[in-house]
């Protein structure tokens, strides 16, 4: 662990970006991919770096691209093979159980709200949504605009953390894209779940 610390700093980061320029966006975007994967690969210093190494509203697609395709690749491998020996053990663990439950009642609002933050765990959060009947419309939805938050955040603060607090108007501004696409997604997962109801009772009725 020390050693990842110690390789995935900031400086090193910003090297293999100018290193590996000559494949464009490529490296940029592989890396929070990756973090998808291993996550105890540092996302924020990914996040950070791509901000400094390509700007603001650039590397902060970039990381966001990156981070919301790894995220669904592990969904979509967990819902696919999920119920293979290797997830046996999670479908039995009982905290687990409650989780995928908890996910499968509320969709797409407690996703949202906790991919929202930089340190919640979204690699388990990813798995667990696999092996849940959480839809993959719901998930996507909470995977692009949380991540969406949560990149925007870091790439908008930047290396000095402590701006967020010192700075009201940084604070309010996050506070404020966090509330606004929540609305957003929730509208989106109602309008979602009415047509899937409808087509549905059609369905039925045909």
């Amino acid at each position: 662990m020390n050693e990842v610390e110690h390789f995935f700093t900031l400086e090193n980061i910003l090297d293999l970006l100018n290193k590996y320029q000559s494949f464009g966006l490529l490296p940029g975007i592989l890396l929070p991919f990756l973090e998808a994967f291993i996550p105890i690969l540092p996302l924020f210093v990914f996040v950070v770096a791509n901000s400094a190494a390509f700007g603001l509203w650039l590397g902060f697609l970039i990381s966001w691209l990156g981070a919301v395709g790894g995220a669904l690749c592990v969904f979509l491998l967990v819902r696919k093979y999920g119920q293979r020996r290797i997830f046996n053990f999670l479908h039995r663990h009982q905290q687990v159980r409650r989780v995928m439950d908890w996910l499968e009642r509320h969709g797409f609002g407690p996703l949202f709200i906790m991919l929202c933050f930089p340190f919640t765990p979204s690699a388990a959060i990813n798995v667990v949504a696999g092996l849940s009947r959480v839809s993959m419309a719901q998930f996507a939805l909470a995977v692009m605009a949380g991540k969406m938050v949560m990149i925007f955040a870091i790439s908008y603060i930047g290396e000095d953390i402590g701006s967020f607090f010192r700075e009201p108007l940084k604070t309010i501004i996050v506070l404020a894209v966090i509330v606004i696409l929540w609305i957003i997604g929730k509208r989106i997962e109602i309008h979602l779940n009415t047509k899937t109801g409808y087509k549905q009772r059609k369905r039925e009725r045909g």
